[in-house]
């Protein structure tokens, strides 16, 4: 059995340091400044990686999605909303607002050939691995 220091901090450093990031980076953070934050699933397969969002009700046109420094991140903006208003009372049926997601990427992830689509308010992005590099056999010759 291994000994293994207790760190009653250890959670709230992390969140200390990943605010200080955010911080530096423009103040953008995580979900928790998003107004909402859509489901999100995740799948790899053998040449790729496959990311489902579920975001009813987005318009292509009002989504953001970009590559940066290995972190994908996703952001956009539901502006719809179904309002019922009868004999002194207000109904809203729709969650609306800002959404923004981030998702570390390995390094077997080619930035270079993602792509993206949306249907029936379900986002599909495609990243696409790297080709494996195979080591390369060389020959020795002989001076004969």
């Amino acid at each position: 059995m291994a000994i293994v220091r207790y760190q009653p901090w250890g959670l709230l450093n992390q969140l200390q340091k990943e605010l200080e990031r955010d911080y530096r980076n423009g103040g953008e953070g995580s979900i928790a400044t998003a107004e909402w934050a859509p489901a999100v699933d995740i799948k790899e397969e053998n040449d790729k990686f496959v990311l489902h969002a579920d975001i009813p009700g987005v318009k292509p046109e009002d989504m953001d999605i970009s590559m940066d420094d290995g972190v994908l991140t996703i952001r956009g903006e539901k502006k719809t909303e179904a309002t019922t208003s009868q004999e002194g009372y207000k109904r809203v049926e729709r969650s609306y607002g800002s959404f923004y997601r981030r998702f570390s990427l390995p390094d077997s992830a080619n930035a270079e050939a993602i792509s993206a689509k949306s249907k029936h308010g379900v986002l599909e992005v495609t990243i696409p691995k790297r080709e494996a590099v195979q080591p390369k056999k060389i020959n020795v010759s002989t001076d004969e």
